[in-house]
């Protein structure tokens, strides 16, 4: 590692140097001994001729050759010497620099055998980094570092910096620290050699874990925005204010029906098309404010052409903003047609529910922490209070105490019998109800749903029930009393009269058929004949009473007429008739209930009344309807205490025929009675 780090450094000054000194000092060294030997030798011929001096001379030439040449030699190596020990030392000094910064480099660092692919070492960043000890980082195999499943990865990474082994290679890979977690991390490889000619490659990390996670991060939160803005179809565009040309995202353009996969830039008029010339004319004018600075911001609902031409509503907002020394439009259309029907049904659902409320015949409260926060006008008026009066009281104030706690116990169970608590009016009187219960969300809270049924109203109905059933078996055995009395009495009248009529008759018969006398013959017959007559107009009376015969052969109105009469001839009431001729003669089961009223009417007045004037009037009603009215001026009398069967008969023969009976009475100041009834029966059905 000391050399690796050293030797990078050394070698361009050092090495070429020392290259040339191998050959120049050695060919200096053979032409100096060249040139000596050929000059030397020629110098001593010249100067000695004893052979003795030559061989002095030869001798010590051959001395001053060898130090002069040592001399040389150590002139020429100690520069080499002193600068490869210069050398050796900075290399010393560099590799101990190289080695304190790998040691103390905050960025994680390793090196690793190209060959084996096995990790030599590591620093302490290194180590702290990915969670193992130096020693166990040491030997290990590189792969272990990465994720199984980014093995490939891995292999190809190591093939990239093999097939370029001189060349720097930086890669963003993920790798496994020792507890199992994971981290992003950018890793720059470059070879080194060190001083003993060993090859191996540095690795040097910078951590990318949050960059990249915050990348991801926007990347998915990107995602989802253009999601929504395609969910909510919402698209955007961006255009020069003075040009309106610009670049529109493929939501607006798919929006209104336009292709979009290229980017060019699009003229706003030629994608915004309004659905006519006038709201054309509207957007042009406030774009043309808008690019003139007179408006900044712009927010419209308009019709625009949509796919195949179909018209939809968009919102587009606009807003003037400077960028780069130019104005320009920003802005975003929503399609909101969907939206906009949405909020239409939904206000005529709220609109529908409301009138239900209103007219809805029992009550309906909401309750929030027992507390009313919204009441329907039937639960006000069960309470006789107005409804803003009902809102904000609490559920204690509105049912009484002894009742609160089996009803509070029904609504946080939600099950079980229905409770019938009861309940306190706004003037302090209680009335017994029966309540629903059930959860609710009212203006984003949660709340409890009260529906609230008076049974007062039913009580008195049942009542009332109970009361007409008694009545009408009071009635029932009081009409089978009237029957037998009425069969009692027609049969008194044929036996006493009609049969001791006719029991004569046939005594006279005999009398006379035994009678020699023509003249007594003829008195006896003249007097059966008087009997005869006199029984009959006793069994035309009867039969008047039982059913007139005007009635069917002359209608309603002479009927009346004729019974009123014949009923009032000689008493001393006065008797006021106005009956107007009818259009068409009613159904034969109307008109005997009307005569029926009528008749057990005017019975009731001189019987009961004690009146000294009674009018008798009957009308037609639109073609549909007769009217028939009886008013005295009697004593009168209370309809709610009155104690015969008389009025319980004539309300049901009205109701029988689908008719309505009103009798309009007061102590002291007579009776009045009105009668519908439709001229068919069925109508009535």
């Amino acid at each position: 590692m000391e050399g690796d780090a050293a030797r990078p450094a050394s070698r361009p000054m050092v090495v070429p140097r020392a290259r040339a000194l191998v050959w120049r000092i050695p060919l200096l060294y053979v032409l100096l001994g060249i040139c000596w030997i050929l000059f030397s030798d020629q110098l001593t011929a010249a100067l000695f001729d004893d052979a003795a001096a030559i061989t002095r001379w030869q001798m010590w030439k051959g001395v001053a050759y060898m130090v002069g040449t040592g001399v040389l030699l150590y002139l020429l190596l100690r520069p080499l010497v002193e600068r490869l020990l210069e050398a050796q030392r900075r290399i010393t000094d560099s590799e101990a620099r190289y080695r304190e910064m790998f040691e103390c480099n905050t960025s994680p660092m390793w090196t690793y055998d190209p060959e084996s692919l096995r990790i030599v070492d590591a620093n302490p960043a290194a180590s702290e980094f990915l969670g193992w000890s130096r020693g166990e980082l040491r030997g290990m195999e590189l792969h272990m570092l990465w994720p199984a499943e980014s093995r490939g990865h891995f292999d190809e990474g190591i093939a990239a910096i093999q097939a370029a082994p001189g060349q720097p290679c930086a890669r963003i890979d993920r790798l496994r620290t020792s507890d199992g977690s994971f981290r992003d991390v950018e890793m720059r490889s470059s070879e080194l050699v060190l001083s003993d000619g060993q090859r191996i490659c540095l690795i040097v990390m910078h951590d990318r874990t949050a960059e990249l996670q915050s990348q991801r991060s926007r990347e998915h939160a990107m995602s989802r925005l253009q999601e929504a803005q395609r969910l909510a179809r919402l698209g955007s565009f961006e255009v020069d204010a003075r040009t309106r040309r610009g670049h529109f995202s493929p939501i607006l353009l798919r929006l209104v029906d336009q292709a979009g996969d290229d980017d060019r830039p699009r003229a706003l008029e030629e994608v915004l098309v309004a659905a006519n010339a006038d709201t054309q004319s509207r957007l042009e004018h406030m774009l043309e404010e808008l690019g003139a600075g007179q408006l900044q911001k712009m927010d419209v609902l308009l019709p625009f052409l949509g796919a195949g031409g179909q018209e939809r509503l968009l919102r587009v907002r606009v807003q003037r903003v400077e960028e780069d020394r130019r104005w320009i439009l920003r802005g975003t259309a929503q399609d909101v047609t969907e939206e906009q029907q949405t909020r239409r049904l939904l206000g005529e659902r709220e609109q529908q529910f409301a009138e239900l409320m209103r007219i809805l015949p029992d009550g309906v409260m909401l309750l929030s922490a027992e507390h009313v926060i919204y009441a329907n006008p039937a639960c006000a008026g069960l309470f006789g209070r107005r409804t803003e009066m009902l809102l904000g009281e609490p559920l204690s104030s509105l049912v009484l105490e002894e009742d609160l706690p089996a009803l509070r116990e029904y609504m946080q169970a939600g099950t079980g019998s229905e409770p019938s608590p009861r309940m306190r009016r706004g003037d302090g009187s209680c009335f017994r109800v029966s309540v629903s219960c059930s959860n609710a969300r009212y203006g984003g809270q949660d709340c409890k749903l009260l529906v609230v049924r008076d049974l007062s109203e039913p009580e008195r109905m049942r009542i009332a029930l109970a009361a007409s059933n008694q009545e009408l078996q009071a009635m029932g055995r009081q009409l089978f009393t009237a029957q037998e009395d009425e069969r009692r009495a027609i049969s008194r009248e044929l036996h006493d009269d009609i049969g001791q009529a006719i029991t004569a008759m046939k005594l006279s018969a005999h009398a006379a058929m035994g009678e020699e006398d023509g003249t007594r013959r003829l008195e006896d017959l003249r007097a059966l004949a008087g009997l005869a007559d006199a029984t009959l107009d006793k069994l035309r009376n009867l039969s008047t009473l039982l059913r007139p015969p005007q009635l069917d052969a002359l209608g309603l109105e002479a009927a009346l007429r004729w019974h009123a009469g014949v009923l009032l001839r000689n008493s001393p009431v006065h008797l006021r008739l106005d009956i107007q001729p009818l259009r068409q003669r009613p159904h034969r089961e109307v008109e005997q209930a009307c005569f029926r009223i009528a008749q057990e009417g005017l019975t009731n007045v001189m019987r009961h009344a004690g009146a000294r004037n009674v009018s008798v009037a009957l009308a037609d009603v639109d073609g549909a309807w007769l009217h028939l009215r009886i008013e005295d001026d009697g004593r009168g009398f209370e309809p709610s205490q009155a104690q015969g069967l008389g009025l319980v008969i004539m309300r049901e023969r009205a109701q029988g025929v689908g008719g309505q009976l009103r009798i309009d009475a007061l102590p002291g100041r007579g009776t009045r009675i009105e009668l519908d009834l439709p001229y068919d029966q069925q109508l009535a059905d």
